[in-house]
């Protein structure tokens, strides 16, 4: 599989992000089980402030040409600022987004040093089109759970899918674009890395989802229990 056909399999589930104060860009990362609700994974940074002060914010989804303004009442916002990563928690129909899911790379198996990859995200030079970046990964931070990666990061693209491909598995979904720190040890902004955080939150964000969707299941189950009628007694028996 191509760069190419890659873009093209995952383009549907990337969204560009617009708040009061700027943009970014986020993908689809999970679904409940009732599809009553999605999961949009972004960078923390991208809607932190937003969050904050309750301001409404937009999500454009290219792939079907909708826009959605999200007022606070209308989403939930799971953040941690320590990963900068987030989720947000939208209902269904307001977004037209794909039925399945990428997968995510488990985190029993951090890529290695040297692998391809490739992101999607709205930058700021071309806000209105999907662009398509490509690097390797320079190190793995286990510290702040991040990739260093050897490519371009422009303000607009945070919170983009990282790709990664495999003969086994296909595509899945390694991190999200945090940040781009250029080399100014000569005082100029000379080229530098990209940081990518990894996907550990989001699988943290999906099991909690499951672990609401059990307790949902369990309620309802306790509640058709105790709606059912007691069995008539046998009147043969003493």
């Amino acid at each position: 599989m191509h760069w190419d056909t890659i873009v093209n399999k995952v383009s549907p589930y990337v969204v560009k992000i617009e708040t009061p104060g700027g943009h970014g860009t986020g993908f689809l990362c999970l679904h409940n089980d009732e599809r009553s609700f999605v999961g949009i994974a972004t960078a923390a940074h991208v809607v932190s402030y937003a969050d904050d002060w309750q301001q409404p914010i937009r999500i454009h989804h290219l792939a079907t040409s909708s826009t959605t303004l999200l007022k606070e009442h209308d989403r939930v916002i799971w953040l941690d600022n320590d990963s900068d990563s987030a989720v947000i928690l939208v209902p269904s129909d307001k977004l037209p987004l794909p039925e399945t899911l990428i997968p995510l790379l488990p985190m029993t198996t951090p890529l290695e040093i040297g692998a391809e990859v490739g992101w999607l995200g709205f930058p700021s030079v071309a806000p209105h089109s999907v662009c398509f970046f490509s690097g390797n990964i320079s190190a793995r931070q286990e510290w702040r759970h991040a990739y260093l990666i050897d490519g371009v990061a422009i303000n607009g693209v945070s919170g983009g899918p990282v790709m990664y491909l495999t003969e086994a598995d296909g595509v899945q979904i390694v991190g999200s674009i945090s940040a781009y720190v250029s080399n100014r040890a000569t005082g100029e902004a000379l080229p530098g890395l990209a940081i990518a955080r990894d996907v550990s939150y989001l699988h943290d964000s999906i099991s909690k989802i499951k672990s609401l969707d059990e307790a949902s299941k369990q309620k309802e189950q306790q509640k058709a229990a105790a709606q059912e009628p007691d069995a008539p007694s046998d009147p043969t028996k003493a």
